[in-house]
């Protein structure tokens, strides 16, 4: 079983929102819509039902899901530890969490072997997962270790009131010294792998930006999400004409070479849950990155 936990306003069917979040296709959630594997706050709902914030769906039967995350012992980088939140800084190349076709050697994996006590909020394949950075990118996360400690830091982030800022090296020079970019994201109906800008089954999406650096060929720039899609600054930059440097789905040139994106999420800040104290973690830049960012300086 699956949980999903709507968060956000989307103004889309049901049935199209999840065939959009598992990738699968839209004929097949109808199905176990009337079927009742689909439900809503545990009530049958219809496929034209529009979920509202605060909704838990749950969906039982799901086929192309892994049938077990299996614990696995990773080396991670805990920034900081107590009884209802871990910060990790995440390694370039791992995924976060498990799902069909790669459900070994994910972060999730490594989490159940660090600890028993993870949030159930996301379900069984989710397991402490407040949000998500791509594989690629490298920086820090918020794992919450219980279920309260989880509703509410997955508030902070709806209410905005979640620190998110990155760093990113783009290419091509970027004259403004800041800037937001405030374009509605969603799925890409020629390749359902991809996000795009569109208006079609989108969500509001806005980054702010502001440049440190500028060389010859691209920027380094500091950004920060006022929302956070799947995707969003890399469709964004592309967006502007400024690709993230080693984008492998985005970028419009040549990788540099197969190290992972030039994209960090170097600052993380949140109010605790049980302390009420604001909390805020840096991280420096990765090898992977900083290798790269020599060749521009």
């Amino acid at each position: 079983m699956q949980k999903i936990k709507i968060e956000d306003k989307i103004d889309i069917r049901i049935d199209s929102f999840i065939a959009n979040e598992l990738d699968i296709s839209r004929s097949k959630i109808v199905k176990m819509i009337k079927q009742g594997s689909i439900l809503v706050n545990q009530k049958r709902v219809k496929s034209s039902y529009v979920p509202t914030i605060g909704d838990i769906i749950t969906i039982d039967n799901y086929e192309e899901e892994p049938i077990t995350v299996i614990p696995e012992k990773m080396d991670l980088d805990i920034v900081y530890e107590d009884n209802d939140v871990l910060v990790i800084n995440k390694a370039n190349g791992v995924v976060v969490h498990p799902a069909a076709g790669h459900v070994r050697g994910t972060l999730v994996n490594g989490l159940m072997a660090y600890s028993n006590q993870l949030s159930s909020v996301n379900g069984t394949f989710r397991p402490g997962i407040v949000h998500r950075i791509d594989a690629d990118t490298t920086g820090l996360l918020m794992i919450a270790k219980n279920d309260q400690a989880h509703n509410i830091l997955a508030e902070e982030l709806s209410k905005k009131e979640t620190t998110r800022k990155y760093i990113a090296l783009v290419w091509g020079v970027i004259n403004h010294d800041t800037g937001t970019i405030d374009a509605p994201i969603g799925r890409d109906l020629n390749d359902r792998k991809k996000m795009t800008v569109t208006d079609i089954n989108s969500k509001d999406a806005i980054t702010h930006f502001k440049v440190l650096e500028r060389y010859k060929e691209a920027t380094l720039i500091e950004l920060q999400l006022e929302t956070g899609r799947t995707h969003q600054i890399r469709v964004h930059m592309n967006y502007i004409g400024h690709p993230v440097v080693n984008d492998p789905v985005y970028g419009r040139r040549k990788l540099i070479d197969n190290t992972g994106q030039c994209l960090h999420a170097k600052t993380l800040g949140f109010i605790h849950p049980t302390t009420h104290e604001y909390m805020e973690f840096t991280s420096e830049l990765p090898e992977c990155f900083t290798n790269i960012l020599k060749q521009f300086k």
